[in-house]
């Protein structure tokens, strides 16, 4: 089977056109393929297929088997491989678990609108190895929690991260765990444990709106917001607020492509 190699910003996916239905989706297969030493090596894999509400259909499964509703980087790099394919055109939509998002091919950087987002609930104060955290929940086509900190590049991100996605208070779906610092007035840093790949990873879409959305409502920062990923390359947020709900997000950045080639049955 055919498939091809994408990353958003150091956020890689395996991407594979699956017309007929026939790829393999079980939890086991998605775990091989993405493993880095055994398999292809991936965030997660994304399967297009046709749709008839949209140009195509996004499915989004994570590293650990798991299915993902909407994945920002991820969504970017579908749409460049749909234009690419030439089944698709510069602006297009997709059909995801979160509902239709569209997109727009922008030379080398893809803009990606995503789903509504969800009313931030702010000051939620956590216990983390013992030290009280204030965190913010917001949901944009998938759970994040936000954490405001000074010293970003000092933060045990995987630790924190980790007892963030499972505890108590994001029962039983769990959540990302974003930790931001604010660089200057138009501009945060980003480092995100995703739920899914069970570890920190060099971008993540969602997250990077996500934060910048809490950046927006408890800093009163301005869109469009310039987004520096743990990879060190730059998103760029753009929204606006409508009576305190977010609205209008769109998620603007890298896809690119690295290689194309076959993965045999044994994989499977």
């Amino acid at each position: 089977m055919i498939f091809w190699k994408y990353h958003g910003l150091g956020n890689d996916f395996i991407l594979i056109e699956d017309p007929d239905l026939k790829a393999p989706v079980d939890p086991d297969a998605v775990v091989r393929l993405c493993d880095r030493r055994t398999g292809i090596g991936a965030d997660g894999i994304l399967y297009i297929r046709p749709d008839p509400e949209a140009d195509a259909f996004m499915k989004i499964m994570n590293s650990d088997g798991s299915e993902a509703e909407m994945c920002g980087n991820g969504g970017r790099c579908a749409a460049r491989f749909a234009y690419h394919g030439g089944f698709a055109p510069a602006a297009l939509s997709f059909e995801t678990l979160a509902g239709i998002i569209r997109a727009e091919i922008l030379q080398d950087r893809v803009k990606l609108e995503l789903p509504p987002a969800s009313r931030p609930e702010l000051g939620i104060t956590l216990m983390l190895d013992g030290v009280p955290y204030t965190v913010s929940s917001i949901t944009v086509g998938v759970p994040h929690a936000v954490v405001l900190v000074d010293d970003l590049e000092g933060c045990p991100v995987v630790t924190l991260g980790r007892q963030i996605r499972f505890h108590d208070r994001f029962k039983p779906a769990g959540t990302n765990a974003d930790f931001v610092s604010i660089k200057d007035g138009s501009t945060i840093a980003v480092r995100t444990y995703e739920r899914g790949v069970e570890d920190e990873t060099l971008a993540c879409g969602t997250g990077s709106v996500a934060s910048a959305l809490i950046a927006g409502v408890t800093r009163g920062m301005a869109s469009p917001l310039s987004v520096i990923t743990r990879g060190g390359e730059i998103l760029t947020v753009h929204f606006a607020w409508k009576q305190g709900m977010p609205v209008e997000l769109f998620l603007e950045g890298g896809a690119d492509f690295i290689y194309e080639g076959q993965f045999y049955e044994t994989l499977t």
